[in-house]
């Protein structure tokens, strides 16, 4: 199958630059409306047969026009939300806090997966709760899902599942605000992703150590 991964449109947060993880969580800018608006037509080449987004309402505002376009429901699912930022809720991406939660999601993706958020969950919870909404998707039937998320996320879980992305890479390519990540396969044989915003996949080959530093991709 196919299995589009979209990160949601812009937030106040994100512009703020805020590790913004909580439930429900603000909506979209104008830029964010904007953004999503100009969804359906950008996947206009896609058959898409099921979206999902997150419990958050900007992944649900963002899958809206999508949704409406193709005459599909939106499917909400907890297991596709933000990786929770525990106690470094709210706080400034842009300085230490925002650093830590990098590198903790990083370090999930290169295998450390018994790490845990600083008062949030471990890389085994945050990789399990994704895992089963891919299932879920695979197990539908449909040729291809979108699957509307959050960036840390999004990047997170494929370093961790997808054969052709590695930490590096992931680390290396924050997702615009609507940027998609298009990947093939399936959870028994596997994930290869086939283009990363637009652009064809080719990763580093080099993992690096976890606490590498990498650009942000804040939620």
């Amino acid at each position: 199958m196919r299995l589009l991964l979209v990160r949601h449109g812009q937030t106040p947060t994100n512009v703020d630059y805020l590790l913004d993880t909580a439930v429900p969580g603000p909506g979209l800018t104008e830029l964010g409306e904007r953004q999503a608006a100009a969804l359906p037509a950008a996947l206009s080449g896609e058959d898409i047969e099921a979206i999902y987004a997150s419990t958050l309402v900007r992944t649900q505002l963002t899958a809206a026009p999508l949704a409406a376009a193709r005459g599909l429901d939106v499917i909400v699912r907890a297991g596709i939300r933000e990786v929770f930022a525990g106690d470094l809720e709210m706080l400034p991406g842009d300085t230490e806090a925002g650093h830590v939660y990098m590198r903790t999601v990083f370090a999930w993706a290169a295998g450390d997966t018994e790490l845990r958020m600083p008062g949030g969950e471990s890389g085994a919870e945050a990789l399990a709760r994704y895992d089963a909404v891919v299932a879920e998707a695979a197990g539908s039937g449909a040729g291809t899902v979108a699957l509307v998320s959050h960036g840390a996320a999004i990047r997170m879980w494929t370093a961790a599942r997808v054969a052709n992305v590695d930490v590096a890479f992931a680390g290396a390519h924050p997702l615009d605000n609507t940027g998609v990540v298009v990947l093939e396969g399936s959870p028994e044989d596997g994930w290869k992703a086939l283009s990363w915003a637009g652009a064809v996949v080719a990763s580093t080959g080099e993992s690096g150590p976890a606490g590498q530093a990498v650009e942000e991709d804040l939620p």
